[in-house]
Order: C-alpha cells, then structure tokens, then sequence
C-alpha cells in the first residue's frame, strides 16, 4: 500500500490560504483600518484560520485547542515567570530604559484597560497563538508529543516575517534607540523580525510544554500587556 503523502492538496491549500490570510490581515490592521476595528480583525482572521485548519483534516488536538487545564496551568506557572523578570527589570535603575517606548504614549486607565484587553489579547495575542502556535504548526505537522523542529521553525519564521510592519517601529524604544541609534531602519526591521522568530520557538515551547495554545496565550499576554502597562507606569 503506497504512505499518503504528507502533504496532500488540501493541507497545501489551507497553508497558502492561511498565509494569504495572515497577509491580509496585518496589512488591513497596520495601514487600513481604523484602530478601533484592531482586535476584530484579528478576531475574525484568527476564527477563518481554525477554520481552515479543520478543513484540511487538522484534528482539535492538532491545532491546540483540545485541552484547557493543564495549558492553564502551565500558562500561568510561565506568567508568573515573566512577571518574576519584569520586576527585577524593574528594580534595576539601568534596565528601566527597556520599559520606555515612544509608542505608549500617555493613556489614562480606560485607555490602558482597552489597549491591553482589547488591542492586544484580541488584535495581537490571540490572532498570533492561533495562526503561529496552533494553526500553521498543525498544518506543517507539528505533534505535542514530540519536538518536531521542521514544523516549529517554518511557523516561527512566519512569526517574523509577520512582524515587518511593527518593526519598523522598534527603533522608537529608548534601549534600542540607546544601543542601535544609528542603525539603519532597515536593518533594526530585520533583527526585529530575528528576535520575533526566536521569540516564536519560545513561546511554542510553551504550547508544547502545556499540550495547548492557551498556554503561550497566557505567557504573550502577560509579556506584551504587562510591558505595556510598566511602560506607563514609569514614563
């Protein structure tokens, strides 16, 4: 009997549709729509992704989205991590310059509240746990009982390359304006976009470590909303 082949057209479909998707959606959310529609687009990008991750055979399991106890569990053991390091970050005088960010700006608390449970879990968190930690993993074979390399790093380097529209922000943050101030635009896009895919293995460890995608929900939430709400506090 001849092995089915690993790849079969309609996975191949969906991973092209998939990464048209994604396309679509950061450049609909970084240079077309309105900063209120943010989160529904990520939303509704996040939900035709499983959809499609489905539809090509993907089972529940698969895409990471089977079990909610022990990816909690272990999510929360990873936020408690990341808090442990933002406060040392915090108590160290010379480490502050990582918290201050010109793209913060000066929001009140229903601004803050609505950047970080809005904007970020719906527009950022969500939409990238399920398309880079749950979906394309999938699609590309990744299986939570085993470390498979050639799945984790295609989807951590979509996870960068996703990036190429907020990076070429980065350089507005005070540590990396301090260390890389005269680096060109260019370039500091390129290593962000590095340090995003590296940070994409990191979080799938996560995923990996709690056998579902709400285990790196968790740690990215708290990493992105909690700089973000340390940026404010001490700007």
């Amino acid at each position: 009997m001849t092995e089915a082949a690993p790849f079969p057209p309609r996975r191949v479909f969906a991973l092209v549709a998939a990464v048209v998707t994604l396309a679509a959606s950061t450049t609909l959310a970084n240079r077309v729509l309105p900063g209120w529609a943010y989160p529904v687009c990520g939303l509704v990008a996040a939900l035709v992704l499983v959809a499609l991750g489905r539809a090509a055979g993907c089972s529940w399991t698969d895409l990471g989205l089977s079990r909610l106890r022990r990816p909690a569990l272990v999510g929360l053991a990873g936020a408690a991590s990341v808090a442990i390091v933002f406060g040392i970050a915090l108590a160290v005088p010379s480490l502050r310059t990582v918290y201050q960010d010109g793209r913060v700006g000066d929001p009140d608390f229903a601004q803050l509240l609505w950047l970080t449970c809005g904007r970020i879990l719906f527009g950022t968190v969500l939409i990238e746990e399920v398309a880079f930690r749950g979906v394309l993993p999938g699609l590309f074979g990744a299986d939570d009982e085993r470390w498979r390399w050639p799945p984790i790093l295609c989807s951590a380097a979509l996870f960068g390359l996703w990036h190429a529209l907020p990076a070429l922000a980065i350089g507005r943050n005070a540590a990396v304006h301090a260390v890389f101030g005269s680096t060109p635009v260019v370039v500091l896009q390129v290593l962000a976009m590095a340090a995003a895919g590296v940070a994409g293995i990191f979080l799938h460890w996560w995923r990996h470590l709690g056998r579902g995608v709400l285990a790196s929900v968790i740690v990215h939430f708290t990493t992105n909303a909690g700089g973000l709400t340390l940026a404010v506090l001490v700007r």
